[in-house]
C-alpha cells in the first residue's frame, strides 16, 4: 500500500513525511524546497492479539507494549500550484509518482500564514488549498483521458478501454463503471466533451483515491477555529495535526532524550542535563501534546483502517501454539480489505497455497472454515493447503 503526501507548497508536506518516517529530507521555510519525491516507510498501529491471547508474541521489533507496528508505504512530493498541469511551478510531473497510490493526505496550513505559492502572509483561507489542489488533480487525470480520447471512441467496450488505460493508475475497473453511471454518461464509442471528462475524473479520483484533509499547523493561532471550518466543508473527511511537533519528539526519542511513543499525550525527559532552550522546547511541547496530542499517528490509522476499509489478521502454521513454520509466535500481522476470505488471506501468502487451498482454521475457536469464510479483524488464522510449503 501506498500512500501519498500532497499539498500546495510549504505547508508542511515533508514536515509530516519526515514526522511519519523519520527519515531526513530537507525542510524549509520556503517554497519548493521538495523537487524529487521522498520515499519512505511509516507504521500503522493496531492492538496486538497477544493480549486477547494471553501469550507473547515474538514481533519485537514491530510489536511495542502490545501495539502492533505495520508498515506502509508514503510518498512526498513537490507542492502543487494553480496551473500545474500547464507546467506552472513545478508542473503536475511528479503526480505520476503518485500515480499507484491507494490515498492521499493533502497538507494545507490550517493557521492560513502561507498563500499559495508558500510564501508567508496573514489571513490567507487555507480552504482554497483544497479547490486547488483537487482541481489541479482533476485536471491531470482528464489530461490523460483526453490523451487516449481516439483509441477510446474506437471501443464499443468504453469500461474496458478506460480501464485498460487507467489500470496503472490503480483505478479498479468496478470503480470506473460505477463513475460512468453515476455521471450518467455513454460507456460505448467514449466522446465525451471535456465538461463530462473532468466530471467523471473528479468522481473516479473520490471513489478511486479517496483524499484526507491534513489541517496541519493546528498549534499556531487561528488554525483551530478553520479547522471547524474544514470539517463542515469536506463532510468530516479531514484531521488536524501538528506535524512539527511530532517531528521534534520523534527525534528527540531517536536521540535517546525522551521516552516517547507515537501518538502519546505525554513523554518522560531521560537524559537530565540539557541546554534550557531545548528545555523550553520540551516543557512547551509537553503542555500542548498533554491536551491534545499530535494527532499524527492518528491520522494514518483512519486514513488506512477507516477510510480505506482495512483489517489486520495473523496467518499461523500451528493453530494451538499460533506460530509459524519455525515455531515463531505471531510473526506476522497481514494487512487485507475488510470483506476479504480465508481465500483472499491465501492468495496473499502464496498462490499455490491458494490454487490448492482445501479450508481455513481459526486458531482462536479451532473451528475449520471455508475458503469463502469473511475474515475479522483480529483473525487467527490457519490456512490448509495441499501445496507443499
Amino acid at each position: 500500500m501506498l500512500i501519498g503526501i500532497i499539498g500546495a507548497p510549504n505547508k508542511g508536506k515533508s514536515t509530516l513525511f519526515s514526522a511519519l518516517t523519520l527519515n531526513e529530507v530537507h525542510i524549509a521555510n520556503y517554497p519548493f524546497t521538495t523537487i524529487n519525491p521522498n520515499f519512505g516507510i511509516a507504521y500503522i498501529t493496531r492492538e496486538c492479539v497477544e493480549k486477547e491471547l494471553h501469550i507473547k508474541c515474538n514481533a519485537t521489533e514491530v510489536c511495542k507494549d502490545g501495539k502492533r507496528l505495520i508498515p506502509i508505504n508514503i510518498v512526498d512530493v513537490a507542492g502543487l500550484v494553480k496551473g500545474a498541469h500547464e507546467g506552472k511551478g513545478m508542473g503536475n510531473q511528479f503526480l505520476n509518482d503518485l500515480a499507484t497510490a491507494s490515498a492521499y493526505m493533502l497538507v494545507v496550513d490550517a493557521s492560513g500564514k502561507t498563500d499559495p505559492n508558500g510564501n508567508p502572509c496573514e489571513n490567507y483561507d487555507p480552504l482554497e488549498d483544497v479547490k486547488v489542489v483537487k482541481d489541479e488533480l482533476v485536471e491531470w487525470l482528464a489530461g490523460i483521458i483526453k490523451k487516449h480520447m481516439k483509441s477510446i471512441e474506437k471501443r464499443a467496450d468504453g469500461i474496458n478501454a478506460l480501464y485498460e488505460i487507467l489500470a496503472g493508475l490503480n483505478m479498479p475497473k468496478a470503480q470506473i463503471e460505477n463513475a460512468v453511471n453515476a455521471c450518467r454518461l455513454t460507456s460505448s464509442r467514449i466522446n465525451w466533451p471535456d465538461n463530462e471528462i473532468k466530471k467523471f475524473s473528479g468522481l473516479l479520483l473520490d471513489k478511486a483515491k479517496p483524499i484526507l484533509i491534513v489541517a496541519n499547523k493546528f498549534d499556531v493561532h487561528g488554525a483551530e477555529k478553520n479547522y471547524e471550518r474544514f470539517k463542515a466543508a469536506f463532510n468530516g473527511m479531514t484531521e488536524w495535526c501538528t506535524a512539527e511537533i511530532e517531528l521534534a519528539l520523534r527525534r528527540a526519542a531517536k536521540n535517546g532524550l525522551i521516552d516517547y511513543k507515537p501518538g502519546a499525550k505525554s513523554f518522560t525527559i531521560i537524559k537530565k542535563e540539557l541546554p534550557q532552550d531545548q528545555v523550553s522546547a520540551l516543557e512547551y511541547m509537553q503542555a500542548f501534546i498533554a491536551k491534545k496530542g499530535t494527532n499524527v499517528q492518528n491520522i494514518l490509522n483512519r486514513l488506512v483502517f477507516d477510510i480505506l476499509n482495512n483489517i489486520v489478521v495473523y496467518p499461523v502454521e500451528d493453530e494451538n501454539k499460533y506460530t509459524d513454520h519455525f515455531g515463531n509466535v505471531l510473526p506476522d500481522a497481514i494487512l487485507i480489505k475488510k470483506g476479504s476470505t480465508a481465500y483472499d488471506l491465501a492468495a496473499l501468502i502464496h498462490t499455490d497455497i491458494a490454487k490448492n487451498m482445501l479450508y481455513a482454521i481459526d486458531a482462536k475457536s479451532k473451528l475449520r472454515l471455508p475458503k469463502d469464510y469473511i475474515l475479522k479483524d483480529g483473525d487467527v488464522i490457519k490456512i490448509v493447503s495441499a501445496a507443499k510449503h
